[in-house]
């Protein structure tokens, strides 16, 4: 299974809008990243978004770009910011046998994932941005992933050519 994760693009303060929503830059953050996913071919047969509105965005706007319908789109606290890594885990435990999954998440517990996945027994710090994207394999029955890749919003925004 190729496990994408992606922190949500930068969104508006509390004082201006309690819901934080992607502010404008964000949303092009996550425009660009999207496009660059979508050039990259990739394509998702889940993608998961926290009940946080900015997360919500991130994964349509990445659903939209990658050929995912955005009702499908399978809103969980499973990934939300303070989420255990272990039910993190047991959500895409329940998809095992699923190829691609797509994953707009927040901080810190999307470094806490990507490091128990890459290195469960030592832990690994592991740099994510708004709007950067990553890439591991996870197979069935293996004790770590591998990273293939990650990207910076600034690289995928060279990808998408902006």
């Amino acid at each position: 299974m190729l496990i994408h994760l992606m922190q949500h693009g930068a969104c508006l303060p509390k004082e201006v809008n309690p819901n934080q929503p992607l502010s404008p830059v964000g949303r092009e953050q996550v425009e660009k990243s999207a496009r660059s996913a979508a050039i990259l071919g990739l394509r998702f047969q889940l993608v998961v978004a926290s009940p946080k509105l900015r997360s919500f965005q991130t994964a349509e706007i990445m659903a939209e770009q990658t050929g995912y319908p955005p009702s499908h789109i399978v809103v969980t606290d499973a990934v939300k910011a303070m989420a255990q890594t272990s039910e993190t885990l047991r959500f895409i435990n329940e998809y095992v046998g699923l190829d691609s999954i797509f994953i707009a998440g927040h901080l810190p517990s999307l470094a806490l994932l990507a490091s128990a996945i890459l290195s469960p027994a030592k832990g690994v710090d592991i740099r994510v941005e708004n709007g950067g994207l990553m890439q591991i394999a996870l197979e069935p029955g293996q004790a770590a992933g591998t990273l293939n890749w990650t990207m910076t919003p600034t690289q995928l925004a060279v990808l998408a050519g902006s």
